[in-house]
């Protein structure tokens, strides 16, 4: 019997896997392909999703195929600028460049080679999960015509997934769909030269589209489609370079992908049936305009991976575990839902198609910055946990800094990634145990990023999860005691 059999083998199901697999718990895990996928499909990451590569030992190879993000830049109906979207300034918060485009596939075949190596974790690809059953001590799988029986079971198949289909888990219709063509160009030099130098926003009532500069030469366009037009033919070599010629022609570079596709906001009712969880596309689409598509993914199984290697290492038991697992759902689909709120405002920037609502949104957003835009940080929009284990108080929910070290090492990789208690010092403290006390006096920081972190929030010590948001945080010897006690009966 496996502790976990996980379906789905992209960046999801190999984050799980790894994870998992590193916490010492017995894995399968499966995809019905049989290698990485080489057409890149996410583009963006951020430094949140870093940090748990560096968790896994692959953030210094992944780091290989990743550059910063250009700024975004909004133009209006009338090709004013009416917005900028950013990064934080340094110090960087999470020790890593904030936003960050990348290459998908070599970054999934480190995930995969890491995982590889773990004794743990049994690989299965090119095997389909076709029928799935449960009872009261573990999940069922038949997969490639033989029965995989784990404790628990993530389906990590996609936006069409199998798994959640056998479950009857409806997907609920957030209030977004649009055509769009994603095209991925390699553009060599010549066209380069022609091409903006930030990423764009083209909110256009004619033709919304957008223009992200890529890893190295790769350049991607997604344009919206017009009433009538056939998303098929809109993806012809021919049809496609037609829509770029605003930027280049076919001398100034070679399609790397063209594909038509619907942008769904959408989000599944249930996170969880029984033993089995849905994470990352098979829980949640949203809109492309933020790039957290593949980062909400790596969200969901840095949230649920360490809650199940509790449980299923007897750290947490009974009622509690129960209760435990039960926050994933709540914390995930909440986060998601707000954040694909957020995400759905951007769109309607972008997307509006009336012109005359175009030139009002225009005016309305150069109204509100006075008439100069200002840049406006990415990270801003993201929310915080708002539900599930983090406690009432300043700066629960935020996910935690992770300071450079005046050692030069990450904090991360000097006291690790469990439960932990950082303290600036300030106050009288008896550390129960499951935590780990990181005192920033004994210990200090090179950029000071916690301290600005604390002040910010009033607080002088912080009880930090397994997955780096904070728990709750104290400003005050009666407001930590309280905070612990809480910890533990919790």
């Amino acid at each position: 019997m496996y502790d976990v059999a996980i379906v789905g083998f992209g960046p999801a199901g190999a984050v799980a896997a790894g994870l998992l697999g590193q916490a010492g718990l017995k894995v399968h895990v499966c995809d019905r392909r049989q290698g990485v996928y080489e057409i890149p499909r996410a583009i963006a990451l951020d430094h949140e999703i870093m940090r748990v590569f560096q968790r896994l030992g692959v953030v210094d190879e992944v780091q290989r195929f990743c550059e910063p993000f250009t700024p975004s830049e909004y133009f209006g109906a009338d090709g004013q600028l009416i917005r900028r979207m950013t990064m934080v300034a340094p110090p960087y918060p999470q020790g890593y460049t904030p936003s960050i485009v990348f290459t998908q596939p070599p970054v999934e075949r480190a995930l995969r080679a890491l995982v590889a190596r773990l004794g743990n974790v049994t690989v299965q690809e090119n095997a389909e999960c076709t029928a799935l059953s449960q009872d009261a001590d573990g999940v069922s799988l038949t997969i490639g015509g033989e029965t995989v029986r784990a404790r628990w079971a993530i389906a990590a198949d996609g936006g069409a997934s199998a798994l959640r289909g056998m479950l009857g888990i409806e997907l609920e219709d957030l209030d977004f769909d649009e055509p769009w063509l994603v095209v991925d160009v390699l553009v060599n030099d010549q066209g380069l030269a022609r091409l903006p130098k930030t990423s764009v926003q083209y909110c256009e009532p004619e033709r919304p589209c957008t223009y992200v500069i890529g890893p190295g030469n790769h350049r991607r366009w997604e344009i919206s489609l017009q009433p009538g037009e056939d998303p098929r033919h809109m993806a012809t070599p021919e049809e496609t370079w037609k829509l770029l010629s605003r930027w280049i022609t076919p001398q100034d570079g070679e399609l790397w992908r063209q594909s038509s596709y619907r942008f769904h906001a959408l989000v599944a009712q249930h996170w969880r049936a029984g033993r089995v969880f849905l994470a990352g596309d098979a829980a949640h689409m949203q809109p492309p305009f933020l790039g957290q598509g593949m980062c909400q993914g790596v969200r969901d199984v840095a949230n649920l991976t360490w809650k199940l290697a509790s449980v299923a290492k007897g750290e947490v038991c009974g009622a509690a575990a129960e209760r435990l697992l039960g926050t994933y759902g709540s914390e995930r689909k909440a986060h998601v839902m707000e954040l694909t709120r957020r995400i759905k405002h951007v769109g309607e920037v972008i997307c509006e198609r009336d012109p005359h609502k175009a030139r009002e949104r225009d005016a309305r957003l150069l109204a509100e910055c006075g008439g100069v835009v200002k840049d406006t940080p990415r990270q801003d929009i993201l929310p915080a946990l708002t539900t599930g284990l983090v406690a009432p108080t300043a700066g629960a929910g935020t996910l935690f800094p992770q300071p450079r070290m005046q050692s030069g090492e990450l904090m991360d990789q000097r006291f690790g990634s469990g439960w932990r208690l950082v303290t600036d010092g300030a106050l009288p403290i008896e550390v129960p145990p499951g935590l780990r006390p990181i005192d920033m006096r004994s210990e200090p920081e090179a950029q000071g990023v916690v301290s600005s972190w604390m002040l910010r929030h009033g607080v002088h010590a912080a009880i930090v999860r397994p997955d780096h948001y904070t728990y709750g945080a104290a400003s005050s010897a009666a407001e930590m005691a309280q905070l612990l006690t809480q910890w533990q009966q919790r």
